[in-house]
């Protein structure tokens, strides 16, 4: 009839009325019986941390579709990009020995607080050759240390493309290849040279923090040889910033 009261809708059960967490994200590059490529994004651990907190990570979301996928390399929590895993303990030991004996090349994205020089050299890279150590007065801080310090070497250079989002003059995108992995060895280098990385929340000044709203460092490609078939594979991740 018209104008008559409509009776209440029934309550809908709890369970669809309450809102449930969106499954976790795994972008995924390459999958194949031995190894997997995945791309990481800034804030996610590569592997647990200490407290229930921290169990979310890169490796338990492999691990919840390949049971058998395992770490090889990290990436830092604040780094997105290109991350390898292993399927299997044989295939684990082939790849880590691929990073160990450097056949394993790595570029890098950043976007640095300043203006770093040209290079005169052909293709305009550069190198930092600076040993570090563990800050252990500050950890999880790296530093410079010529008494305590593992050799570490960095090649970088000034990308042909600039970051849209900073000004110019306040910032400039590099490219980096390291040739030795230790612990923020990037962050560390490019701080030892006058230029943070814009949003680093462990070596940038206040200023430089507050340019980004995270780490502006992406691994943005990976090449290596497949430990199995012995094919050269190249593996990329577009720069987000």
């Amino acid at each position: 009839m018209a104008g008559a009261d409509l009776p209440d809708a029934p309550a809908l059960p709890e369970q669809l009325t309450t809102d449930l967490p969106a499954p976790p994200v795994l972008q995924v590059i390459h999958a194949d019986d031995t190894l997997l490529v995945l791309d990481k994004p800034a804030g996610l651990l590569a592997v647990p941390g200490r407290g229930p907190d921290k169990q979310d990570c890169l490796s338990a979301r492999a691990q919840a579709l390949w049971p058998d996928a395992l770490i090889v390399h990290r990436l830092d929590m604040a780094t997105s990009g290109v991350v390898v895993m292993a399927r299997g303990l044989a295939a684990q030991r082939a790849l880590s020995n691929a990073f160990e004996k450097r056949r394993v090349h790595k570029r890098y994205m950043a976007v640095v607080a300043g203006e770093p020089g040209e290079a005169s050299t052909e293709g305009g890279w550069q190198t930092i050759d600076l040993p570090l150590a563990v800050d252990w007065l500050h950890r999880p801080r790296s530093i410079v240390s010529t008494l305590l310090g593992k050799p570490s070497v960095t090649h970088w250079r000034r990308s042909a493309t600039q970051s849209p989002v900073l000004r110019t003059g306040m910032a400039t995108r590099l490219e980096l290849e390291p040739v030795t992995g230790r612990t923020h060895q990037l962050r560390v280098h490019l701080q030892a040279i006058g230029h943070p990385i814009v949003g680093d929340p462990l070596y940038a000044t206040p200023a430089q923090q507050a340019m980004a709203p995270r780490l502006l460092l992406h691994a943005t490609e990976l090449k290596l040889d497949h430990p199995v078939t012995g094919l050269p594979m190249t593996f990329t991740s577009a720069c987000p910033f």
